[in-house]
């Protein structure tokens, strides 16, 4: 009878367990940033997100009930490929889409968007509800 030897994964090892990879944690491989900060203040939930080359006119921001949306999408155009003396000529395509369900109820008339620096800032005020209130303590 052979003696079979197992590998940590609990198959036969034809290799040594020094020829297989290992990773310290699976989560640093398969993470990759999302470019997009949340945080609230009293009044209002504030999402920046990172959109650097993106002109204002190819950013579309939308909230849907409590989602927030938004995509980019900017292509050179050919007036601005004739304006160049081309060494090398491929077209030129950026395009994205940053989706989170916000973390409160908020008021979706009142939400203001603005670009500036290649990070687009979106303030959604909270509904009355949401917003913290101090409670007046009564004596008895």
């Amino acid at each position: 009878m052979a003696i079979v030897k197992w590998n940590k994964w609990g198959l036969p090892s034809v290799f040594g367990d020094d020829f297989w990879p290992s990773f310290p944690r699976w989560e640093e491989i398969t993470e990759t940033p999302s470019g997009m900060d949340i945080y609230e203040t009293d009044d209002a939930i504030v999402v920046e997100a990172q959109v650097p080359g993106i002109k204002e006119e190819n950013l579309e921001v939308t909230l849907e009930g409590n989602i927030l949306t938004i995509k980019a999408e900017q292509t050179e155009s050919e007036e601005e490929k004739k304006k160049k003396k081309a060494v090398y000529k491929s077209t030129r395509q950026t395009s994205f889409t940053y989706s989170t369900s916000l973390p409160r109820v908020v008021d979706a008339e009142g939400a203001s968007a603005e670009i500036e620096n290649g990070v687009v800032k979106v303030t959604i005020p909270k509904t009355e509800a949401e917003k913290p209130r101090k409670l007046e303590i009564k004596k008895k």
